[in-house]
């Protein structure tokens, strides 16, 4: 797929459009369009031909964005703006075999999810002041991770040899974390389970949250779970939809 100047352009301003109505106030910095040298930057480049269709986004392997960026730098040899953009810089750009939960794409190919949400894991996301009083949500759960129980600052209840911190947690991943979508979780919980399930306000899980990592199951639960499925969905195969 080829831009020309005045495509690129076009399509830059709709990005900053949506940047400033949905992004500027997480702390997503836009990128600038043109360099010093009035050459178009890398990062513009990558969010405008990630962008391109927007809403209706297309899958877009490395080599494809890597082949884009030459036609205005001939020196580029890999392409990484697509992943610093996403999770470092807040766009919320999906990368294949990165155990993402929204979009099902193979390692080395992109795909932009959404330009009215910041990237879930975004640091700088995370400190707006809309993601609720910490200290008074701790105290509700009385200093203790919902999950597992463990009080903070006290020794784990499953690594008696660790001192639990509370980090904030989502609720539901693929969702930002903001009032609402925040659960004090213990640093091992939230570690181990991150993006895996969608947990209710008391800590306890209620749903998948990436539904692909059923295939993590041992062959007798994932039988079952298609015994469940097959028959709710009375053996309806994918092509009759």
């Amino acid at each position: 797929m080829k831009l020309t100047k005045k495509e690129i352009k076009k399509q830059y301003d709709l990005i900053k459009n949506y940047h400033k109505k949905y992004l500027k106030k997480f702390g997503v910095v836009l990128p600038k369009l043109y360099d010093v040298d009035k050459n178009f930057t890398k990062n513009a480049l990558v969010l405008v031909y990630l962008s391109v269709g927007y809403p209706n986004t297309k899958i877009i392997s490395k080599t494809e964005l890597t082949e884009f960026i030459r036609l205005f730098d001939n020196k580029v040899n890999d392409v990484q703006q697509a992943r610093h953009l996403g999770a470092q810089s807040g766009w919320w750009i999906v990368a294949g075999g990165r155990d993402n939960i929204v979009l099902a794409i193979k390692k080395g190919f992109y795909q932009l999810y959404t330009l009215e949400q910041p990237y879930p894991s975004f640091k700088k996301g995370h400190r707006i002041n809309d993601t609720c009083n910490w200290k008074e949500l701790k105290e509700r759960y009385g200093y203790r991770c919902a999950t597992c129980g463990s009080r903070e600052g006290e020794p784990h209840f499953h690594w008696s040899g660790t001192k639990t911190k509370l980090q904030k947690s989502h609720k539901d991943p693929s969702k930002p974390l903001v009032a609402g979508n925040i659960i004090p979780q213990c640093q091992k919980c939230n570690r181990a389970d991150r993006n895996r399930w969608v947990y209710d306000d008391k800590g306890r899980v209620i749903k998948l949250a990436n539904p692909s990592f059923v295939k993590n199951f041992d062959k007798e639960v994932r039988w079952k779970i298609y015994k469940i499925l097959h028959k709710e969905f009375k053996g309806k195969k994918l092509y009759e939809e």
